[in-house]
């Protein structure tokens, strides 16, 4: 592909460090990260939102398939509407815990002790409900493909989290599947589906977490 296959190009630089440089902001950075747990209980503490729609805005700089970016972020911090999205979502949760998940996927949840009681979706000050676009659509009401949708998504997701990270905030990524009562409760468009839901905010003062022990270097890299 040349530069006459787009209208433009740009110069593009990046700073660049010497090895040493580069191994210790990798090495700060990883253990920064494991420092980011999922959270469940939050403080109804109010949350800087404008600091939060600067994280979305580092979300919505992800790479995507053809560069369609098929994603919307739906900020939601309205208590009745939090209400009624937690309504919806233990209703599906409820079917999900009593017989739509095997023995064997709630063998493996019981250590987090979760069930389908999700009071964080109103505690926590705010939500962030993903949604991927499974197409365009043109002004006269026609489709236009998008590639690589959960893919593009997903990254996205991964830099929010990151970025929220950042701040000082915990999230936690929620999917009460089927998660069609989402786009329900926001009214959203045909060509939208929920990805995640993401409540957002303070950790709960006391809070606690589980004891989780990540995989090691050995058991998640391959090198050829």
């Amino acid at each position: 592909m040349t530069a006459q296959d787009y209208e433009s190009f740009v110069p593009y630089e990046l700073t660049r460090w010497d090895a040493e440089e580069m191994l210790a902001r990798s090495a700060a950075f990883a253990q920064w990260l494991q420092t980011r747990r999922s959270v469940r209980v939050f403080s109804q503490e109010p949350i800087p939102l404008e600091a939060v729609r600067r994280c979305i805005d580092a979300a919505a700089s992800a790479p995507s398939g053809a560069h369609k970016q098929p994603w919307t972020f739906c900020l939601v911090t309205d208590p009745n509407l939090r209400a009624s999205i937690r309504r919806a979502a233990e209703a599906e949760e409820y079917q999900n815990y009593h017989g739509r998940m095997s023995s064997a996927w709630l063998k493996d949840l019981e250590p987090l002790g979760t069930n389908h009681l999700k009071p964080f979706i109103e505690e926590a000050p705010a939500l962030i409900v993903v949604f991927k676009q499974i197409h365009d659509t043109t002004a006269e009401g026609g489709r236009k493909p998008n590639y690589y949708v959960n893919e593009s998504v997903g990254i996205s997701v991964g830099m929010l989290l990151t970025a929220l990270h950042h701040i000082g905030l915990v999230a936690l990524t929620h999917t009460p599947s089927p998660m069609g009562f989402l786009a329900e409760a926001l009214g959203r468009p045909s060509h939208e589906r929920a990805f995640l839901n993401i409540p957002v905010g303070f950790p709960a003062k006391g809070v606690q977490v589980p004891d989780l022990q990540r995989k090691t270097r050995r058991e998640y890299l391959v090198e050829y």
